[in-house]
């Protein structure tokens, strides 16, 4: 029985975090296309309204502020985090865990560091990877092609992401995208060789 302070050893999960820029999405997508490893995307929760072409359960659950809380309450997440900025909740509730792990796949989360720290003491034997570009200059120089934000958010994320940097060593693993493929493929040698060793186990 799980009564929710142990976790079975056999849970596998690989965590990827690393700042905005960093190509985290891109490389989520390229993985769970053709991972060499089973692999289920966990849904984060979340309390921010759903934007134009959003789906509940696919992109994001959206809660209610309550609702959220009150399933926090019951212990029902595995992290979560209050983005000061935004005002809205984010959040892994353990049930994507299940839903990964029922399908016999490795659960994935796509996170931020502090909600990876969170995830570490629970899981310890989580494959954990930090993503991130050749250099700083090269982090604010994809930042600032985007085009999107505007000098105020750049110079947040920037102090964010000096932020997590110091706590990449934290991580099992850390990625550098230089090159998009080759990253993709290192990940995906990371996870064969976990396979291998989870059922050689």
């Amino acid at each position: 029985m799980n009564d929710g302070t142990t976790h079975s050893d056999d849970g596998r999960i690989v965590v990827l975090s690393g700042p905005s820029g960093s190509g985290k999405t891109t490389v989520v997508d390229r993985l769970i296309a053709a991972a060499p490893v089973p692999l289920v995307k966990a849904v984060s929760a979340t309390t921010r309204p759903p934007r134009s072409g959003e789906i509940d359960g696919e992109s994001y659950y959206f809660l209610s502020d309550q609702e959220f809380r009150n399933r926090l309450a019951a212990g029902e997440f595995l992290e979560h985090a209050e983005v000061f900025s935004s005002g809205y909740l984010y959040g892994t509730l353990l049930s994507e865990l299940q839903r990964a792990w029922q399908a016999g796949a490795w659960a994935f989360l796509e996170i931020d560091v502090q909600g990876a720290l969170k995830v570490m003491q629970q899981y310890p034997q989580a494959v954990t990877i930090f993503l991130k570009t050749p250099s700083p200059e090269e982090f604010e120089r994809r930042l600032r092609a985007r085009g999107t934000e505007t000098e105020d958010v750049i110079q947040r994320r920037l102090a964010t992401a000096a932020d997590e940097l110091t706590l990449a060593d934290r991580y099992r693993y850390i990625v550098i995208n230089d090159d998009l493929d080759r990253a993709v493929r290192e990940i995906g040698d990371i996870l064969r060789s976990q396979e291998t060793q989870t059922h050689a186990g």
